[in-house]
């Protein structure tokens, strides 16, 4: 079966509950929302202050080299500033792409899924069922700041251009949805990890019992799902 992770939601301003398409189902409990801190998207997803180095660089670079054939300096800063303005360009560019991505997004965790509304242009929203997240992992960025990656079980799969910049970096065959720059990583990571645990132990007790006994005789057991752990960089 497919995990059920898509919705378009065009008018969020109208929708039913901030950050859902709709109102929880009766029995289900907000535990979290959030969204990305837009400074530390801007440095960890989109490389600001790396490309912020490069910028530099090239323009230092620019001013020895005028320098060093003779050019004065008034001159080599008029020569210069073309470049500079265009990689002031850039970095804005950047910083904006970021501060809009934070803007239009919304983290949101129950008891029983993870729902991740993203997207600028187009809204998507991703409904993730824990039933089908195999584990989360932890990346610490620093200052309280992280990134939650989600394991998607065997076989469920979303394409990584349509989670970017909410997925884990390089992990393009198999995505991993990804809660991006979290100001309180460490204990939303430790909420999910917690509500995977409940949910695992929860899931024969609310199956038919005959629907249960069916799949203890066709299915072998589960593996536990793993809890937070630090990602590699």
């Amino acid at each position: 079966m497919k995990v059920n992770y898509q919705s378009h939601d065009h008018e969020h301003e109208f929708e039913a509950v901030h950050g859902l398409p709709e109102p929880l189902p009766p029995g289900e409990r907000l535990l979290w929302q959030g969204a990305p801190d837009w400074r530390r998207l801007a440095i960890e997803a989109l490389h600001l202050r790396k490309a912020a180095i490069y910028f530099a660089l090239m323009l230092a670079w620019r001013g020895a080299t005028l320098l060093s054939e003779g050019s004065s300096l008034v001159d080599t800063l008029v020569s210069s500033l073309p470049l500079a303005l265009l990689s002031a360009l850039g970095l804005a560019l950047l910083a904006s792409i970021a501060w809009l991505s934070a803007r239009t997004s919304v983290y949101t965790l129950t008891d029983r899924r993870v729902v991740m509304r993203i997207g600028i242009v187009l809204t998507v929203t991703f409904n993730l069922p824990l039933s089908r997240i195999d584990g989360v992992a932890l990346h610490r960025l620093g200052g309280g700041h992280g990134d939650i990656a989600l394991t998607l079980c065997e076989g469920q799969n979303i394409a990584y251009p349509h989670l970017w910049p909410h997925a884990r970096p390089w992990r393009l065959k198999r995505t991993e949805p990804t809660l991006r720059a979290l100001a309180d990583a460490e204990r939303v990571a430790g909420m999910l990890s917690q509500a995977l645990a409940t949910s695992a132990a929860q899931a024969p007790s609310i199956l038919p019992v005959a629907e249960a006994s069916r799949s203890t005789a066709a299915s072998a057991p589960e593996s536990p799902r793993r809890g937070p752990a630090a990602l590699a960089a």
